[in-house]
């Protein structure tokens, strides 16, 4: 299935929109001169019984931030992190136990502005082999998988609102089974839906 990763290449290698959270919320004014700290996240996809799978974490619900939503493994940029791509594999290896030497970079998406100051840069990778997956105890509940054909299919994606700080807020949703994928994560992974179908 070589050709899904050219493709993958491919579409990544064209430049993108930059996406944010205020995307479906046109009224939303941000302050100009906003300070935005800089993070990574990594989609690592990996082939399994003849089709391809996008990892993703349940965050746990212990956590003060976004408890027990759905997340690709990630965090802020280190002042030791290379760039944007090491920290998204430090943060994965930490999070998930994904070796670092098995992760091939597909490519970058545009960067997207959350509602909590991150500028954060989504890193798509291929998976090589399998590896033994560890959740890190304390911040990460389940990694469990979604085809990726269903994240990159747009008919997939709905958008909803509900009520944040006083104000009506709509965002994408792209559920799997029982699991709720939503918020910035959803916009992310139609980003990259968007990137692949144009």
């Amino acid at each position: 299935m070589p050709d899904t990763l050219d493709r993958i290449r491919d579409a990544l290698g064209r430049s993108g929109a930059p996406s944010s959270d205020f995307d479906l919320n046109p009224s939303v004014v941000l302050p100009d001169g906003r300070k935005l700290r800089a993070a990574g996240v990594l989609a690592p996809i990996m082939e399994r019984d003849g089709q391809w799978q996008l990892l993703l974490t349940k965050r746990s619900s212990a956590l003060q931030h976004h408890p027990g939503q759905i997340a690709f493994p990630g965090g802020k940029q280190d002042d030791t992190d290379a760039d944007v791509i090491a920290c998204a594999k430090r943060e994965a290896h930490e999070e998930i136990g994904l070796p670092p030497d098995l992760v091939e970079v597909l490519g970058t998406l545009s960067p997207h502005e959350t509602v909590t100051g991150f500028l954060v840069t989504p890193v798509i990778v291929h998976v090589t082999r399998q590896f033994d997956i560890r959740p890190e105890p304390g911040e990460v509940d389940e990694v469990f998988s979604v085809p990726l054909s269903h994240v990159l299919n747009p008919a997939n994606y709905h958008v909803q609102s509900r009520r944040w700080r006083g104000q009506m807020r709509s965002y994408f949703t792209v559920p799997y089974g029982p699991y709720y994928i939503w918020g910035a994560t959803a916009r992310m992974l139609r980003a990259w839906t968007d990137q692949m179908t144009h």
